[in-house]
């Protein structure tokens, strides 16, 4: 059993929020991850140009201050994209993170592309015990660091149910070549409702839709990379999960594994996830949605599988906001103990990534939460 420390979103004056997130990093020993003159790769998601559910800078400068109160040096890093926006290059992704609050002068801390400019330096990384890979296309940046510090934003996803610590590493750690892999079994199909906008021909980064009567998708061409289902704004665009529900949820747990195996035998990762602003959809949208449940608070652990688990169960033991994609469903009233990313994604069960990385040795799902005293 794996232990998970919890601070609540109260606040009040003198216990602020960034003030319980650092000691919340001192209660869970956070840094003792982190020694003198390392390296440390702060993993995080910048966020689409538009998107505003991303981790709020102030939160990430703490972080900055406690790696630098160690001696070390920390940087901002994250990979770059699969398909059009503002991050699929390096120069892009650098911009459109300065554009949303993380410029050195907010967060103190210089920021570094993980996988180079254009997405292809990285490094072929085996996958013990791999169902469904042998290697895992891993960017050389986190590789390379001495320790590193996983910052998650928790929400929803189209394709995965949730995403969490999980996902955080599995695409965000991995080349475009590897995003690729990990995706290139998603069958997206287009139904009546299309109103033939071309919004999803605009945003394919395969080219793979032409339009027609009705968008047409190419299947030879199609990546899998599942842009089309989030842009669409008629919901005519759905993943065919008939193929393999799982398949995409596995593929993730064994790159999360690889990327990080080597730093978690050592000592050398935590990880701090923030359930705030728990959005429908991921940051990867050029939009956030209503969130679904009340800010909830900070959690932390050396244990990504059991952080996961328990930022899940806070999330569905929380009662649903209203006027939200939980509404569109039709639900009613949302009470605590509803499913609440089954009810806005009901095709996807996303504790498959949960079972998969446990499998794996990535982590256990039991955990004792840890609450901070207010």
């Amino acid at each position: 059993m794996s232990e998970v420390y919890f601070v609540s979103r109260r606040a009040k004056a003198g216990k602020g929020l960034v003030d319980k997130l650092r000691r919340l990093i001192k209660t869970a020993h956070i840094m003792d991850c982190v020694n003198e003159q390392d390296l440390v790769a702060i993993k995080m998601h910048f966020g689409e140009r538009g998107n505003t559910g991303t981790i709020r800078p102030p939160f990430v400068g703490a972080v900055v201050e406690e790696i630098r109160g160690k001696k070390a040096r920390p940087f901002l890093t994250d990979t770059n994209t699969l398909y059009r926006g503002s991050r699929a290059n390096a120069v892009d992704h650098l911009d459109t993170a300065m554009e949303n609050g993380y410029a050195y002068a907010t967060v103190k801390a210089p920021i570094i592309i993980a996988d180079g400019l254009d997405g292809k330096d990285y490094r072929n990384i085996p996958v013990p015990k791999g169902r469904r890979l042998q290697e895992a296309k891993i960017a050389a940046v986190p590789l390379d660091a001495d320790a590193m510090i996983v910052l998650t934003h928790f929400k929803g996803h189209e394709m995965t149910g949730f995403g969490g610590a999980i996902k955080n590493m599995a695409m965000g750690l991995a080349s475009r070549s590897g995003k690729l892999i990990q995706h290139s079994d998603i069958k997206p199909t287009i139904n009546e409702k299309c109103k033939v906008c071309g919004k999803c021909v605009k945003w394919c980064p395969a080219d793979a839709i032409s339009l027609g009567e009705r968008a047409v998708i190419a299947e030879d061409r199609c990546i899998g990379c599942g842009e089309c289902t989030v842009t669409c704004p008629y919901k005519a665009i759905a993943i065919n999960w008939a193929i393999d529900p799982g398949l995409l949820q596995e593929k993730m747990a064994e790159y999360a594994y690889a990327a990080v195996r080597e730093k978690r035998e050592k000592g050398k990762i935590a990880f701090i996830t923030f359930v705030t602003d728990v959005t429908p959809e991921c940051d990867c949208c050029s939009w956030s949605d209503t969130p679904l449940v009340p800010d909830l608070g900070i959690l932390a652990s050396f244990d990504p599988v059991a952080l996961d688990q328990a930022c899940y169960d806070l999330v569905n033991q929380a009662p649903g906001l209203i006027d939200n994609r939980l509404a569109d469903a039709g639900q009613g009233t949302i009470a605590p103990g509803m499913d609440k990313f089954r009810m806005v994604h009901p095709s996807v069960d996303g504790t498959i990534q949960l079972r998969h990385a446990e499998e794996l040795g990535l982590g256990t799902r039991k955990y004792q939460l840890i609450r901070l005293p207010e």
